[in-house]
C-alpha cells in the first residue's frame, strides 16, 4: 500500500503513521500537516501545508498514494476558533475529495475519521444511535455542523465514485492515558464536573481500539458507514467512582455560564458538546463493524478501568519523557544518509 495521512502533527495522525510504518505491507506513507510532527518516525515523509490542504492535489499525482486516512477532522471545539474549524473539517475534507476523485487518480482507498457527535445529544435521543438513525435536533454548534457537511460531501463523493471504498468511522467518546481530550482532562481533575440532577449514560473507546479500527479499515475491504464503540454503557457518577474523583456539581439552567469560570482560570474547558452530553448522554450501537470482522480490545467498563489505572500510576511514578522535537536535518539523516545502517 502507498498511503497518505492528514493531521500527522495531531495524536491520532502521529500514531498512525507509527502503526503503519511497522507494516510491511505499506511500501509508502505520507504524512500531511500544517505542523511538524510530534513524534519520531522512521520512513514517513512529512510535507508541510495550509489547514485547506490546496496542495493534495499534486502530491497525490506525485506519490501515487491508493489509500488515504482522513484523520484531521476537527472534533473538540475548544481546541480552534469557529472560522479555523470550517476551514479545516469542510474546506479541507472538500480539497481532500477532490484529490481523491480527479481524472487518473490512484486513490481507490478513503478512509475518515468521525465522531459520535453528528448524532448530538437531546432528551429527544434514542437509547442508542444505529449507523442510520438521523439526530432529532438541528446541529446547534460549530463542530456538529461542520461534520454534517462533511458527511454529506462524503456520501456524494461515495456515489460518483463506486470504484473507491469510503470508510466512515464514527468513534465514541475516547479515553486513553495518552490522549488530551474534554472528557480525559475532566476526570484528571481533583473534582469532575457534572450538572445537578442528571446522571447521564455515557459510552467511550480506548485509544488503542480507535487505532485498531482504522488500521482495520485501511488493511480490509469494508466500505460503509460504522459505529466505533465499546460494549456497554456507564452512568457519569459511576465513572467518576471508577477513576477515584469526586463531583461537583454546575447548575441546570445557564450551565454554558456556570462552566465559564473554569475555563478563564484555566481549570478545563467544557466545550457545549461535552455539555449536552453531560445533561442527555448517547449511546451507539457497534454491531456493524463488528459484524464486518473488527474486534475490540476493550469495552466501555475497561477502557474507564485502564484510564483510570494510567492515573494512579503517573500518580506514582511521574511522567519523564522527553518532549520529541522534529528537525528537517535531523531527520533527512536518519532517512537518506548511507551511513545509517539499513534494516534487512
Amino acid at each position: 500500500m502507498r498511503v497518505l495521512v492528514t493531521g500527522l502533527s495531531t495524536f491520532w495522525g502521529g500514531r498512525l503513521a507509527q502503526t503503519l510504518e511497522a507494516r510491511e505491507d505499506v511500501e509508502v506513507i505520507v504524512g500531511l500537516d500544517t505542523k511538524e510532527p510530534r513524534v519520531p518516525l522512521e520512513r514517513t515523509e512529512f510535507v508541510r501545508a495550509d489547514s485547506s490542504y490546496s496542495i493534495l492535489q499534486r502530491i497525490v499525482k506525485a506519490t501515487q498514494v491508493d489509500t488515504i486516512l482522513h484523520t484531521h477532522l476537527i472534533v473538540d471545539s475548544t481546541r480552534v476558533s469557529g472560522r479555523t474549524l470550517h476551514e479545516i473539517n469542510v474546506i479541507g475534507t472538500m480539497n481532500l475529495l477532490a484529490a481523491a476523485g480527479m481524472p487518473g487518480s490512484p486513490v481507490r482507498k478513503v478512509i475518515v475519521k468521525s465522531s459520535g457527535l453528528i448524532y448530538g445529544a437531546s432528551s429527544h435521543d434514542p437509547y442508542f444511535f444505529r449507523e442510520d438513525a438521523h439526530r432529532l435536533v438541528s446541529p446547534r454548534t460549530n463542530v456538529e455542523r461542520s461534520l454534517v457537511e462533511v458527511e454529506s460531501f462524503l456520501r456524494d463523493f461515495a456515489s460518483d465514485n463506486p470504484h473507491i471504498s469510503v470508510n466512515l468511522l464514527r468513534f465514541a467518546n475516547v479515553l486513553g492515558d495518552h490522549l488530551d481530550s474534554p472528557f480525559s482532562q475532566a476526570l484528571r481533575l481533583a473534582v469532575v464536573p457534572e450538572i445537578l440532577g442528571f446522571d447521564p449514560r455515557l459510552q467511550f473507546v480506548h485509544e488503542a481500539d480507535v487505532v485498531g479500527a482504522l488500521m482495520y479499515a485501511t488493511g480490509h475491504d469494508v466500505p460503509g458507514v460504522f459505529n466505533v464503540a465499546g460494549d456497554g454503557n456507564i452512568p457519569w457518577s459511576e465513572v467518576c467512582k471508577i477513576v477515584g474523583k469526586r463531583r461537583i456539581p454546575l447548575p441546570p439552567i445557564l450551565t454554558n455560564f456556570a462552566a465559564e469560570p473554569l475555563r478563564m482560570l484555566g481549570i478545563v474547558n467544557l466545550p457545549p458538546e461535552m455539555l449536552d452530553l453531560l445533561r442527555f448522554g448517547r449511546g451507539l450501537d457497534n454491531r456493524r463493524y463488528k459484524k464486518a470482522g473488527f474486534r475490540y480490545r476493550y469495552s466501555t467498563a475497561g477502557t474507564i478501568e485502564a484510564f483510570a489505572q494510567g492515573i494512579r500510576l503517573k500518580r506514582t511514578v511521574g511522567t519523564n519523557s522527553p518532549a520529541y522535537r522534529y528537525e528537517r536535518e535531523v531527520e533527512d539523516f536518519f532517512r537518506h544518509s548511507p551511513a545509517v545502517a539499513r534494516r534487512e
